[in-house]
């Protein structure tokens, strides 16, 4: 049975950085496990490894420190990118690293994309519903998101109920398949190790805040403004989570630069929360803690290899 390394924690905790260093010393590639680094133009906002300058040629590969990455840049920005066909684009990675006989190291911080994969969930065969859709685009965000704790309370409990084009999605398929939680499951054919990352709480509010600044003289505000530029509605942006929808908001003069900086700091904390209680439902994970120099993190991967 081949294997599947997996590695979550919660955003600004470093599994990007810990991957890579796991790819380069077992012969491994990366498969993105966020639901919005799915997007091109979407970088800075959504913590994207920086592209290797050399492999920019190869348009269809994504290089970072010289490890192969998948699941990056692969939908428009006004495209919608749904979690079936996320899963889909994986099981493929995964098979090709696979076949290809490397490692393939599945890293993210989206709970929902990471048990889809894990757990093996089976997804409605639902297709889109033009007339229901333009019925629903006719409630608010908050209409629509009691519509769905109201028909499946659990579905509603794994969705951000900001995000009026999955709340839309989820309602479509109820509506049509009248299929409810929970889904069904098929279990991944690989032998599976899970390593967590987990940090103090105040080591993390630390971490979120100084990633943030340092994002944000990057140019994060000006990649929401290219993409505003480049005929990304104000609505779809209010889609894509925390920085976007803060960063819009700004943009469009609706609050001030402080304000901006406070309520994104405030809500990544509260999304970094948010994300260990979904990664506490997962069973077998290894959790790090304390591990600065990796020790344990090579010691557990090196023991599942070559057992």
């Amino acid at each position: 049975m081949k294997e599947l390394l997996v590695i979550l924690g919660p955003t600004a905790s470093g599994k990007s950085d810990l991957a890579i260093k796991i790819a380069q010393l077992f012969n491994g590639e990366i498969i993105s496990a966020d639901s919005r680094q799915v997007y091109r133009g979407m970088d800075l906002g959504t913590g994207k490894v920086k592209k290797d300058t050399e492999y920019r040629i190869l348009n269809t590969e994504y290089y970072s420190e010289g490890i192969r990455h998948h699941l990056l840049d692969v939908a428009d920005p006004n495209e919608y990118f749904s979690v079936a066909q996320y899963q889909k684009l994986v099981l493929k990675a995964i098979k090709d690293v696979q076949r290809r006989d490397k490692l393939p190291i599945l890293c993210g911080g989206t709970g929902l994309y990471l048990s889809a994969i894990i757990e093996g969930w089976q997804f409605p065969n639902v297709p889109p519903n033009a007339k229901l859709r333009q019925e629903l685009e006719g409630l608010n965000t908050e209409q629509l998101s009691q519509k769905l704790r109201e028909l499946d309370p659990k579905r509603a409990t794994t969705i951000d109920k900001n995000n009026r084009r999955r709340l839309i999605r989820a309602l479509e398929i109820i509506y049509q398949d009248k299929t409810v939680s929970p889904l069904k499951k098929k279990p991944l054919q690989a032998k599976i190790l899970i390593l967590g990352i987990k940090k103090d709480k105040e080591e993390l509010k630390k971490l979120i805040k100084l990633r943030l600044e340092k994002r944000l003289s990057d140019g994060m505000i000006e990649e929401v403004k290219k993409l505003k530029d480049n005929g990304v509605p104000s609505k779809r942006l209010e889609d894509f989570g925390l920085e976007y929808r803060w960063l819009n908001r700004y943009l469009e003069n609706q609050i001030t630069l402080l304000e901006m900086k406070e309520g994104l700091y405030r809500d990544i904390c509260h999304y970094a929360k948010r994300q260990m209680t979904w990664f506490k439902k997962i069973p077998n994970v290894h959790w790090i803690t304390n591990d600065t120099d990796n020790k344990e993190v090579i010691k557990l991967t090196s023991d599942f290899l070559s057992n």
